[in-house]
């Protein structure tokens, strides 16, 4: 069997519907953005739209699919209710092939949702219900579940409230003791920048590798520009992977910097799950212990195939 990746993030349902421009207009929404709603106002919009697929989602979660895809070893954990959605949520990455590994019980929140808008112009637009995803605390996190991997896979995402960071640290001492790598991905350059400190202090202290685009890193490290940000970087000595879109990406390992072409795509349907699944070919080759070029090379690969299909599985 290949190596054992773990992924713990935001167990979160995706749920796809196709619309116009005019109902982002009608219903007060950005084109493009990604916006967090209450459970009153996700109810509602639900009950207006005509769903076209439903699949368990949530970014670590695609990452997961996607190296299960390749033929990986991978598990997840994610907090899930024993509701409708956690039921759907479930199923769907054990269909997969992805080991779930949390013991979902009858909670207070329902299980989290994100509605994503597709416009014709292949653009995508969320509307994120976190629900119970976001409560994931140390309690879930069952060592024996953990200890027999070689990477843990984290998301920015999950670091926002007390209860979730004291989760982080937990499952990295967990990590640490174990001798098992951590890798993160930074998420959102919102989420960047809410957490700058944090995440520079888990960078240089506990990852082992870092994931992000070229907004993210630049506004992790306070710069305007990829080259300046590269020579901060330099100095850490971890291993940092850059995606840059169609500029293809880069890792900076040891001083040296590698880079990789983006793959021509002839007509883009749909980036959601882009850079969760740049990461899916990126570790997963990591995980063969393939070099970084090669590493990269695949990642560009699985991030190119996602863009011309909807939705984040291949």
């Amino acid at each position: 069997m290949s190596k054992k990746i773990l992924g713990i993030g935001n167990a979160i349902v995706d749920v796809f519907v196709k619309v116009d421009d005019d109902f982002l207009l009608k219903s007060n929404l950005t084109k493009g953005s990604m916006k967090l709603l209450e459970k009153k106002e996700f109810e509602n919009l639900k009950s207006e739209i005509k769903i076209e697929k439903i699949e368990a989602g949530g970014s670590v979660a695609n990452t997961m699919a996607g190296i299960a895809y390749l033929g990986g070893n991978p598990s997840f954990i994610g907090k899930i209710n024993s509701d409708e959605f956690g039921k759907i949520y479930k199923k769907s990455l054990e269909k997969i092939k992805v080991d779930f590994h949390y013991i979902e019980k009858n909670e207070n929140l329902s299980t989290g949702a994100s509605i994503i808008f597709i416009t014709p112009d292949s653009e995508r637009t969320m509307c994120t219900y976190l629900g119970i995803s976001s409560q994931l605390t140390k309690d879930d996190i069952i060592e024996d579940h953990i200890k027999d991997h070689e990477i843990i896979f984290l998301e920015g995402y999950l670091w926002d409230k007390g209860m979730s960071e004291e989760m982080f640290k937990h499952v990295i001492n967990i990590a640490k003791k174990n001798d098992i790598k951590i890798a993160m991905s930074l998420s959102d350059i919102f989420c960047v920048t809410r957490h700058r400190e944090d995440f520079l202090k888990l960078l240089k202290n506990d990852l082992n590798i870092l994931i992000g685009n070229e907004n993210e890193i630049n506004e992790l490290v306070e710069k305007k520009s990829l080259l300046d940000s590269i020579e901060v970087l330099k100095k850490i000595n971890k291993l940092i992977v850059i995606t840059r879109s169609q500029n293809g990406s880069l890792a900076i390992l040891n001083n040296k910097i590698i880079n990789c072409k983006s793959i021509n795509v002839k007509k883009v349907l749909d980036v959601t799950g882009a850079g969760d699944l740049f990461a899916s070919g990126f570790l997963k080759e990591y995980l063969d212990h393939s070099d970084i070029k090669k590493c990269l090379e695949r990642g560009s690969e699985i991030a190119a195939k996602i863009i011309q299909k909807v939705g984040a599985r291949i």
